[in-house]
């Protein structure tokens, strides 16, 4: 009998009876990350990461009942093994660990490479089979350094300010747009965010990241900075009332998607800075060769070519089908709630 597989209700372990992010209210779940696609209400227990145990309470609301658990502590269910380790995605983001009688597997949950003063770094963890996301999964998407990147949006905001031209980046509300204010630079000017993302800034301060002020965006208060300040919010603001009411602005988006030039075209962004919380298809193939896995499943992505690659060059691989979203998917939740 395999030691997980997907139900109805998600990502399940009949031994351990507990499931990984659950797209379905169950008795007992095992949280990745605070992101809407892996964080759904109304299941009667959570485990999740200490570190990211404020985010989910943030998002699931002060009724449901959360446990935190120390990353690389373990906790047994019915004879069966469960860790958390750091997956480098978002604050409190963490990968599975599952042992039974030998077997091991480790559930990725979204993770990426790339270092980030926001979250613990990515651990790779030894296991036989690894379940790995692979929502870049073609070789297209490779990502330069961040501090280029950074230095891109510095120049972007400064020159729009010579412009009196607000500056305006779209970015998920939890993660992306914390990592968008870690690489700002703050003595350019005042640094506003919308609402959706301000919720989220007092438990990345109580988790020790530091960010630079903030101020929420208030129409008059940014306008009265005569183009100087940028904004960040969500995707679902562009071409809202709500910014409207800023006056002369140059928009942008935050997103691994932005490799790709159709998608900043189908947006008329003026600009598309390439900045992805989640691995590229080197960053992929590195952390499957670290694991040292015999058996690899591939889920919520591109997940037929990553799949067709890794049979191609010796592995054994095959697609999961889950229900996990992209993060556009996940901001149109986000915006729901």
């Amino acid at each position: 009998m395999s030691l997980l597989a997907v139900n109805e209700n998600g990502l399940y372990c009949a031994v351990g009876d507990f499931y990984i992010d659950p797209w379905r209210p169950v008795d007992f779940a095992i949280v990745t990350h605070a992101h809407s696609d892996h964080a759904r209400l109304g299941s009667r227990h959570y485990i999740t990461a200490k570190s990211g145990k404020q985010l989910l309470q943030e998002r699931l609301g002060p009724e449901a009942r959360i446990e935190e658990l120390a990353l690389a502590q373990t906790v047994t269910r019915n004879g069966v093994t469960v860790s958390l380790h750091p997956a480098g995605h978002i604050l409190g983001s963490a990968q599975v660990r599952v042992e039974h009688r030998g077997e091991i597997w480790v559930v990725s949950g979204d993770y990426k490479l790339q270092a980030d003063p926001t979250c613990a770094s990515f651990e790779p963890v030894p296991c036989r089979t690894f379940v790995t996301e692979c929502t870049f999964g073609l070789p297209i998407y490779r990502w330069r350094a961040p501090v280029d990147v950074f230095a891109e949006i510095n120049s972007w905001w400064s020159t729009n300010q010579s412009l009196s031209r607000t500056s305006v980046i779209f970015a998920y509300s939890l993660g992306k747009a914390q990592r968008l204010l870690s690489g700002l630079d703050a003595s350019l000017g005042p640094i506003f965010a919308h609402g959706a993302i301000m919720r989220f800034l007092p438990h990345y301060a109580t988790a020790g990241v530091k960010l630079p002020e903030v101020q929420p965006a208030i129409a008059e208060v940014v306008r009265a900075t005569k183009g100087k300040g940028l904004i960040i919010a969500p995707v679902s603001t562009d071409g809202s009332p709500w910014l409207r009411k800023f006056g002369e602005i140059s928009r942008a988006f935050a997103s691994g998607w932005m490799q790709v030039r159709g998608a900043r075209r189908r947006r008329a962004l003026d600009r598309g800075f390439v900045l992805s919380d989640h691995a590229d298809w080197d960053g992929l193939l590195a952390t499957i060769r670290a694991t040292g896995a015999e058996r690899i499943l591939a889920t919520h992505g591109y997940m037929a070519p990553l799949v067709r690659w890794l049979r191609e060059n010796g592995h054994e691989a095959e697609a999961l089908v889950t229900r996990y979203e992209t993060e556009e998917a996940t901001e149109e939740l986000s915006a729901a709630e």
